[in-house]
C-alpha cells in the first residue's frame, strides 16, 4: 500500500456509510515509540497510541501493508494501547500511524511515526565543527557530517531535553568524500549542545548507519582564562611522556583541553592544591606524531554549561618525523663578545620549507624562518645584533614542511654558544624561562623573530675600542686642564704673598713663616745658614712717560740682616698697562722672583693709581739639610755695583728702556 492510500484510509474514506459520515469529527490520537524512534538492530521497541477515554479499540497501520498491521484493546484507563516489537530488524523500519474507534466512529490518523533501525553493516560518519567546537557565546558554528560511503542523505540529531533532527542531501567534495554542512547559529550557554549524525541511502530511508561519535560544542564565556603549560618543553622526541597542566587562580570545578583541528574535548575534574587555586593534569601518554599541534584549555563550573575564556595557545612539536638531520653553524665563531653581532646558520641538502631554532632549557616559542635555496643548500640565517650573555647556551635547529608545521626533522648537532659577561668570564644560561613570543594567527611559521635581525653585522661591538680610546683621551685632557688651573692658582697665590711682603712695615725685618715657605720653594739656598743681601735702589721718575731710573747699591755694613730698602718716587701708576722688570733686576732677584713681581705689577695696575713712598723687602733663602762649607769666593767682600735702569712707562704698548 502506498503512503497516499494509507493517508486516504486515515481520512476516513472507508466502505461503511456510517463511518464515512462521522469521518474527521473526532480528535486524532498521539503516537510515539519507546525508547525512541531510532533503534539499533535486534533491540526491542514499544509503540504507544493514546486517545480519549471513550476509545474502544486502537489500530496501528504500517506503511506498505494494505490492512491494519495490528489491533489492540485499550489498557488501564482505557485511553491508550501498546504495540510491541521484540526484535527490531530492517523489516520493522517503516512509517507508522494509528487511530481509535469510539461510539461515534473512527478517528483521524495520528501524525506519522518513522521507526528507524541502525544497522551495523553501514559505517558511521564523522561529525566535526568548523572552525572549532569551541564557540563564543552568541556565536555561530557549522557542523559537518561526512563519510567515504556514498550516502544520499545525512541526519543530524541533538541530544538532550529538546530532541531535534535535521536532514540534508549529501554533497560530494573534491576529495571524494560525501558530506553535508549544518549551520548552527546564536549558541548560548543556557544548555548543553551535544550532537550526533547518521547517513543513509535514498532507497532505504529508514535504515541508517551507525551514529557518529557525539560532538559537544563548548560555549565559552568571559570568565578569567586559565594558563596552560608543560614541563617537558615545546619540542619532544617520540616516546616521551607528555603532560599538559591547566591551572587558574579561579576555583573552577572542571577543565577541558582542546586541540586545534581536533573535535574531542577531554575533561578532567579540578584539583585544589591550595586555597584559591585549581588545576587539572592531562596525561597524553607516549608522544607520537598525532600529539603535535596547538592546544588551549578552559575552566568551568559544575552548575553551569558555560566555560571560561580560552588560555593562551601552547604549541607542541614532535621531532624525528622527517628523515632529515640539518647542520647548525655560527659566524664569526662559537665565542662572541657581548655587544657584537652573530649569525646562526641552519642548512640541509634536502628540501625544507622552514627551519626552527631552539635553545636548550627555554620554554618559550622557538625562532622560525622560511628556508631559502642557495645551491646546493636549503638554509636559514638567524641573525642577532648586540648579543648579551643571556643568549649564551646550547642551540639546535630543526626543519619542517609547511603542510605539517608541528612535525619536525631530527635535531642538528648541539652548538654551544659562549657570550662572555661584563667581567670577561663565560656566560651561564639563565635558569628561568626566557620571554614568551606571542604566536601569530598565521601559524607557527609566521612567528616574529626577536631579537634577531637580518641586517649587516655592523654595530656597537666593532666601534667599541674606538669609543673607549676617545673617552680615555678626553679624560686625560680634562685631568691636564685641572692641573694647569691648579698650577696657575698656586702661582697667583704665591704672587699675592710676595706683594704682601713688599708692603710690610720698615721695622719688621723678620719674614713670616709663610713667606719663608714661599722663598724656600722658589729659590735654593747658597749657604749653610741664611744668606742675606741688601739692595738699595733709588728710583727717580721725573716723568712717568719717560721711564724710571734705578740705582742699586750693595748692602752696607750697618745692615747686618741684609734688609733690602727701595724708595720709589713718582706721582702715580697708570691703570691698564704693565712693564716687565729690567734684565739686571732679574739677575739680582732671580728669574722666578722677577716673574712674580711682574705679575704683581700687573695686578696692582688694574686696581687704579696708588702712591708708594716706601717699601721694605726681606728675602731669606733657606736650605734644608746639612750645611755645605762656604766657598772661597764667599770670603771675599762682595762687589758693590751701581746699576741704573730705565723702566718703561706704565701706559700700554710702551717698550722697556735700558739706561746703563
Amino acid at each position: 500500500m502506498t503512503p497516499t492510500l494509507t493517508a486516504l484510509l486515515c481520512l476516513g474514506l472507508s466502505l461503511g456509510p456510517g463511518t464515512r459520515g462521522q469521518a474527521g469529527t473526532l480528535p486524532k490520537p498521539t503516537l510515539w515509540a519507546e525508547p525512541g524512534s531510532v533503534i539499533s538492530w535486534g533491540r526491542p521497541v514499544t509503540i504507544w497510541c493514546e486517545g480519549p477515554l471513550e476509545a474502544q479499540e486502537f489500530r496501528l497501520d504500517k506503511e506498505g501493508i494494505s490492512g491494519p498491521w495490528d489491533r489492540q484493546i485499550p489498557l488501564g484507563p482505557r485511553n491508550k494501547a501498546k504495540f510491541s516489537i521484540p526484535y527490531m530488524t530492517e523489516h520493522h523500519a517503516r512509517r507508522y500511524q494509528c487511530r481509535y474507534l469510539s461510539p461515534a466512529g473512527w478517528s483521524e490518523c495520528s501524525d506519522p511515526l518513522e521507526l528507524v533501525v541502525v544497522t551495523g553493516t553501514y559505517s558511521k560518519p564523522r561529525l566535526s565543527a568548523l572552525p572549532s567546537p569551541v564557540v563564543t557565546s552568541g556565536g555561530n558554528v557549522t557542523l559537518q557530517c561526512g563519510s567515504w560511503q556514498g550516502y544520499g542523505r545525512f541526519v543530524l540529531t541533538k541530544e538532550g531535553g529538546h530532541h531535534l533532527t535535521w536532514t540534508l542531501d549529501s554533497q560530494r567534495h573534491t576529495s571524494g568524500q560525501y558530506q553535508a554542512l549544518f549551520p548552527m547559529g546564536l549558541l548560548t550557554p543556557s544548555h548543553r549542545w551535544t550532537f550526533t549524525c547518521y547517513g543513509y541511502y535514498r532507497s532505504k530511508p529508514q535504515v541508517w548507519s551507525e551514529p557518529s561519535d557525539p560532538l559537544e560544542l563548548l560555549v565559552s564565556g568571559v570568565s578569567r582564562k586559565p594558563s596552560l603549560l608543560t614541563q617537558q618543553g615545546p619540542v619532544l622526541a617520540p616516546g616521551e611522556t607528555l603532560t599538559l597542566q591547566c591551572h587558574s587562580d579561579v576555583t573552577y570545578d572542571r577543565f577541558t583541553l582542546s586541540k586545534e583541528g581536533a573535535q574531542d574535548l577531554p575533561q578532567r575534574p579540578a584539583q585544589q592544591p591550595k586555597a584559591g587555586l585549581s588545576q587539572a593534569d592531562f596525561l597524553l601518554g607516549p608522544v607520537s606524531s598525532s600529539h603535535g599541534g596547538r592546544y588551549r584549555c578552559y575552566g568551568g563550573h559544575s552548575l553551569s554549561s558555560e566555560w571560561s575564556a580560552p588560555s593562551d595557545p601552547l604549541d607542541i612539536l614532535v621531532s624525528g618525523q622527517l628523515p632529515v638531520t640539518p647542520s647548525l653553524s655560527v659566524q664569526p665563531g662559537p665565542t662572541v663578545s657581548s655587544g657584537e653581532n652573530m649569525t646562526l646558520l641552519c642548512q640541509s641538502q634536502i628540501k625544507m620549507d622552514t627551519f626552527l631554532l631552539c635553545k636548550e632549557g627555554a620554554t618559550d616559542p622557538r625562532l622560525r624562518l622560511r628556508a631559502e635555496y642557495r645551491a646546493p643548500w636549503y638554509q636559514a640565517e638567524f641573525s642577532m645584533r648586540a648579543v648579551t650573555p643571556a643568549l649564551g647556551g646550547t642551540y639546535r635547529c630543526y626543519g619542517s614542511h609547511s603542510s605539517s608545521p608541528y612535525l619536525l626533522s631530527w635535531p642538528s648537532a648541539p652548538l654551544d654558544l659562549v657570550v662572555p659577561g661584563p667581567s670577561g668570564g663565560p656566560s651561564s644560561p639563565p635558569s628561568g624561562p626566557s620571554p614568551h613570543l606571542p604566536p601569530t594567527p598565521g601559524g607557527p611559521e609566521d612567528q616574529p623573530l626577536t631579537p634577531t635581525d637580518p641586517g649587516p653585522q655592523s654595530g656597537l661591538g666593532r666601534h667599541l675600542p674606538v669609543l673607549v680610546g676617545v673617552s680615555v683621551a678626553f679624560l686625560l685632557l680634562f685631568v691636564l686642564l685641572v692641573l694647569l688651573l691648579l698650577w696657575r692658582h698656586s702661582r697667583r697665590r704665591k704672587a699675592a704673598q710676595t706683594e704682601a711682603g713688599f708692603q710690610g712695615p720698615a721695622g719688621d725685618t723678620e719674614p713670616g713663616p709663610q713667606d719663608r715657605g714661599q722663598q724656600k720653594r722658589s729659590r735654593p739656598a747658597a749657604a749653610p745658614a741664611a744668606q742675606e743681601e741688601a739692595l738699595y735702589a733709588s728710583v727717580k721718575d721725573p716723568q712717568p712717560e719717560d721711564g724710571v731710573e734705578l740705582d742699586s747699591q750693595g748692602p752696607s755694613d750697618g745692615d747686618p740682616q741684609g734688609v733690602t730698602h727701595a724708595q720709589v718716587e713718582h706721582s702715580g701708576l697708570r691703570r691698564g698697562g704693565s712693564s716687565p722688570l729690567p734684565p739686571l733686576l732679574g739677575q739680582f732677584l732671580g728669574t722666578e722672583e722677577a716673574e712674580d713681581r711682574q705679575t704683581d705689577t700687573q695686578a696692582a695696575a688694574s686696581e687704579g693709581p696708588q702712591d708708594v713712598t716706601y717699601a721694605q723687602l726681606c728675602r731669606w733663602t733657606l736650605r734644608r739639610g746639612a750645611a755645605a762649607p762656604p766657598s772661597s769666593q764667599a770670603e771675599q767682600p762682595p762687589v758693590e755695583p751701581s746699576v741704573y735702569a730705565a723702566l718703561a712707562p706704565t701706559h700700554p704698548g710702551a717698550a722697556p728702556k735700558d739706561t746703563h
